[in-house]
């Protein structure tokens, strides 16, 4: 009786009131076993989750293509070289001619880190431009510069009643004797003009097309050469002023 005794008040000696035992309640042992089959959530490394991404660059090719009138397929020959040379080396495009199809074909290639939609657009913008008739040099510009359009219309829908021998004067009065009167429009502009049939192209920057195209509308609705030289004279020095 007395050990009995003895060992209570060992055990009461050992509980003070800075000593607490811990006590789990059934609730809460359930909830720790649940705890523990639940897979904890892993942090991914920067690695792991850039693995998991989509890549930026799409793997796919994009393709883009451009027709070939007849009347160009001996001067795309002479020229091919400077066309090819400054798609591959410059934009890392791939290019080549599809006789069977009559287009010329341009890709990007997916290992590059350079070549993408935008890339692809310039280069077909570039020979665009060259089908529609521009020189090799001047089309360059669409490719070295951000700020640089090609703008085509129709002498037709500026006056639809121009037919047959008046139509052939209107575009006559367009180019100028030995191309006088496209030349002067050119350099007054700092465009370029290419005169086909009844189509005109015109490559320049945004604000030079619109003086460029309301200098031959008026050629077209019949105003003098003289008018028309003295009004680009007046708005070639504004620009040389406003720089």
């Amino acid at each position: 009786m007395s050990t009995t005794e003895g060992s209570d008040n060992v055990w009461d000696s050992m509980v003070t009131d800075d000593t607490k035992i811990n006590t789990i309640t059934p609730e809460e042992l359930n909830k720790q076993v649940q705890n523990s089959h639940v897979p904890s959530k892993v942090k991914k490394t920067k690695s792991q989750e850039d693995k998991e991404k989509p890549n930026s660059k799409s793997d796919k090719a994009h393709f883009r293509s451009v027709r070939v009138p007849a009347n160009k397929y001996a001067a795309l020959q002479r020229d091919w070289e400077q066309i090819y040379t400054p798609i591959v080396e410059k934009l890392e495009l791939q290019i080549r001619m599809n006789t069977k199809r009559r287009t010329v074909e341009l890709r990007t290639v997916p290992s590059s880190e350079t070549a993408d939609e935008t890339t692809l657009q310039k280069a077909h913008d570039f020979v665009d431009a060259y089908m529609q008739g521009f020189e090799v040099q001047d089309a360059l510009a669409l490719l070295r510069l951000d700020d640089i359009y090609v703008e085509s219309f129709d002498v037709k829908d500026v006056k639809r009643s121009l037919q047959g021998d008046q139509l052939s004067r209107t575009i006559a009065r367009i180019a100028g004797k030995g191309g006088a009167v496209k030349y002067t429009i050119e350099n007054a502009t700092k465009t370029r003009l290419v005169v086909a049939d009844s189509r005109i192209h015109i490559l320049g920057s945004f604000r030079n097309i619109q003086i460029a195209r309301n200098a031959i509308v008026d050629l077209v609705l019949g105003s003098p050469p003289g008018v028309v030289y003295n009004k680009l004279r007046v708005i070639s020095n504004r620009m040389k002023e406003s720089f």
